[in-house]
């Protein structure tokens, strides 16, 4: 008889990260974008846009892990606070650009200092070189499953034919 595979929670990677994600995004969404109307997933479109400026919405889609129709509704919702602004490219009619506005920009770099202090409260205690491991160690954990779906997506297509 195969002995059950066990898994402490606790101990399992995907849970402590999201964990962590989780309690962060809680806290800087009730201490500082309450009230102003924004969830995690819009302050996620506002950081990008203050980052590197202008962006493709679909770039912004794949920039902020958020998925393309939900974007799109997000973005309206920025558009009507007035703290982005949407064009279509001079390059396609099908493709559009989001930037933030002069009062988004504003909000954005209100905001900026405020993040950085959660992220500060996050990782107080650990060095600096811990710090630029767990980054690169998430960035490729993160590739790594973006690829694992990419590779999956293809043997999909493949074996429908």
């Amino acid at each position: 008889m195969k002995a059950r595979a066990r898994l402490d929670l606790g101990d399992f990677l995907p849970y402590l990260t999201n964990r962590v994600g989780m309690i962060v995004a809680e806290q800087f969404g009730a201490d500082a974008l309450a009230e102003h109307g924004l969830s995690i997933a819009m302050w996620r479109v506002m950081a990008v846009l203050a980052s590197r400026g202008s962006q493709r919405q679909i770039d912004l889609a794949d920039l902020t892990s958020i998925e393309v129709s939900t974007l799109s509704r997000l973005v309206t919702r920025l558009i009507r606070k007035g703290l982005v602004t949407r064009t279509r490219s001079a390059n396609s009619d099908r493709e559009v650009t989001v930037k933030l506005s002069p009062k988004g920009q504003s909000l954005a770099n209100h905001l900026i200092p405020i993040a950085l202090d959660f992220e500060a409260a996050a990782i107080a205690g650990l060095s600096a070189k811990d710090i630029a491991a767990l980054k690169h160690c998430l960035r490729r954990m993160f590739g790594n499953m973006k690829n694992r779906v990419a590779t999956a997506d293809k043997r999909g297509r493949g074996s429908s034919s």
